[in-house]
Order: C-alpha cells, then structure tokens, then sequence
C-alpha cells in the first residue's frame, strides 16, 4: 500500500473525529494563551536583568518561542498520539492488527492517530514569528524560508526517530511511560537556545534527543544564523537516526510475542 495514501486516509479520518469535538479547539486555544503567557513572563524576567542572552535579542529568542510552539504542535498531532497508541498495542498484545495488515508496519503504527486541533499552535507558532520579525524590522529571504522548512522537517523527523526508539523499549520494558516523560521534560528545554547551556546538557540535547536540531536550527536559519555546513550536519544526522530507529524497530518486534502467546 502507498504510504502516501495510507497517511492522506488516517488524516482524513482524524480530521472528521476530531471534529465531532470542537470544544478542544477553545481547550486548546486556552493552553496555547497559557503556555505563551508563561514564556513571555520568562523572556520578560530575563530581559529585565540582560540585554542579550548568549548573544540572542529580546526578538530572535520571539522567534525561538514561535519554533518551539510549533514544533511542539507537530509532536502533539502526529507523532505523540501514534507513538503512545504504540506504546499500549505493545503493552496488551494487540499489534498484531497491526502486524496483519498488507502495509509496512511501520508507516501504519506511525500515522494511525491525528489530533486535529492540536495544530492550533502552528497557527499561534507563526503569529509570534511574525511579531517577532516586526520587532527585528527584518525581512524574509528564499533562502531563508527553504533552509527553514528544511530544518524544520528534518528536526521533526530525527524527534519522531527518537520517539519511536524510546517507544519501542516496551516490546523489553513493561513501564515504557516514564521514559515518554522524561523525552517530554527535555523538549521543554527546547524554549531556549541550546548555546545557553553547559556543554555536557547541549550535547545531550543535540545527540541523544536532538532538541537542537528541531527548534533552535530552525531558529536559527530565520534569523541569518545557519550556515550550509550546519545544515548538511543536519542532514547527516537525520540519515543516522532514521536508521538507527529502524533497526531499533525491527529488533523490537523480533522480541514481540503478540496476544496469542
């Protein structure tokens, strides 16, 4: 089966549930007002005391807070729902209907949930860029835009590599959750520029979960940061954990007993 398709159908059909509950949309508008409102009062805390921050304006660290709301937005529709969805089919035995279907495993566990409204901070994402921009007097170049959404995709895909890695430790350990939380505490870090912390946390989140590469890369190619050889690294590094997930992958479901053992 077209992969493609197969993810254009589950869309559709996460669409049309999602929308037979429109007071998510208003719950989630809430969250969205409440998490905007908090780093705000962050970026106001610090700008109060300093300037700049590891050599980042009041502005570009606006522009940092609207990737960050973004990305998060793509983790909470497509790639969290599937993965926790994962996490419980391995949990109870029921992959196997997943298993027995004529597509790649893979690409169905990965695409079968979508939260629709979560999306809302895309919208919300963009709109502090934007403001952000406004502040810089700044314009946006082809280039600038190209390297951005390149970045942005491939620092989605490396965080749902490393999702799916860190999912898959179910098919060994039966309290997979908790590692799930520990992934979510280190995006939180993601609402500042890795170059502000010490270097053994900035290598973890560059490395193990690549936080940097999915929201301050981004950032940075917004605001004349990102050089080519940063991100042809990006690239590499996406290559490497889209083979290290798949290999963790298939060894996990080697390991996979199903509901009727």
């Amino acid at each position: 089966m077209n992969p493609f398709r197969l993810a254009i159908t589950y869309l559709r059909i996460g669409v049309l549930n999602e929308m037979q509950y429109r007071i998510n949309f208003f719950i989630q508008l809430l969250q969205s007002f409440i998490s905007v409102g908090t780093g705000l009062i962050g970026l106001g805390l610090v700008f109060g005391q300093v300037n700049t921050l590891a050599g980042w304006s009041r502005p570009e660290l606006l522009v940092v807070m609207g990737v960050y709301l973004l990305m998060g937005s793509i983790i909470r529709s497509f790639i969290q729902p599937n993965m926790e969805r994962l996490m419980d089919d391995v949990r109870n035995g029921t992959l196997d209907f997943a298993l027995t279907k004529p597509a790649d495993a893979q690409t169905l566990v990965s695409v079968r949930e979508f939260r629709f409204w979560q999306l809302v901070d895309v919208v919300v994402g963009g709109i502090i860029i934007g403001v952000a921009f406004y502040q810089l007097k700044g314009t946006l170049g082809i280039s600038q835009l190209l390297a951005f959404f390149a970045a942005l995709i491939m620092g989605g895909v490396m965080l749902y590599c490393v999702w799916l890695m860190v999912t898959s430790s179910a098919f060994w350990v039966i309290r997979g959750q908790e590692i799930s939380n520990l992934f979510e505490g280190l995006y939180a870090a993601g609402r500042w520029p890795v170059g502000i912390y010490p270097d053994w946390l900035r290598t973890g989140l560059t490395f193990l979960v690549p936080v940097a590469f999915a929201v301050t890369v981004p950032a940075e190619a917004l605001t004349n940061r990102l050089t080519g050889t940063s991100l042809l690294f990006a690239l590499g590094m996406t290559l490497i954990f889209v083979m290290l997930a798949r290999g963790f992958w298939l060894l996990g479901l080697r390991n996979y007993s199903g509901a009727s053992s």
